[in-house]
């Protein structure tokens, strides 16, 4: 009978089955003994260090957006910040052009809480 993991290869049980070694050790991957990679988290700059600023602006059909801009994409997490926002405000929201945008008017509330996270206005 042959094993189950030598049955998800392709080739298993003829000449080509060639086994899955480790990219590390050049071990069988039964046999290696390597830990596992931890993928690298970006190291973002903290809130306090950086100046963010809140303005309200209107679109067409006279939507309004409050647009939070300022931030660098490549210091700041965007998508956990607009995910913060966007739960505390009740409202939609999206990163256009590494701004965050919430939809309505909600300018006091961003700013209030983006202080309390610790950002600086400015």
């Amino acid at each position: 009978m042959i094993s189950p993991n030598r049955m998800s290869r392709l080739f298993a049980g003829t000449p080509f089955d060639i086994p899955p070694t480790c990219s590390r050790c050049g071990d069988p991957v039964e046999n290696c003994d390597c830990p596992a990679e931890q993928p690298n988290a970006p190291e973002w700059l903290p809130p306090s260090q950086q100046r963010v600023k809140v303005r309200r602006d209107r679109r067409k059909h006279k939507r309004v957006v409050t647009v939070i801009w300022g931030l660098s994409p490549e210091e700041s997490d965007l998508k956990t910040l607009l995910s913060q926002l966007k739960s505390k405000c009740g409202a939609g929201g999206a990163i256009e052009d590494a701004s965050i945008e919430i939809q309505g008017d909600h300018v006091q509330r961003v700013s209030d809480l983006l202080k309390q996270i610790g950002y600086r206005l400015g």
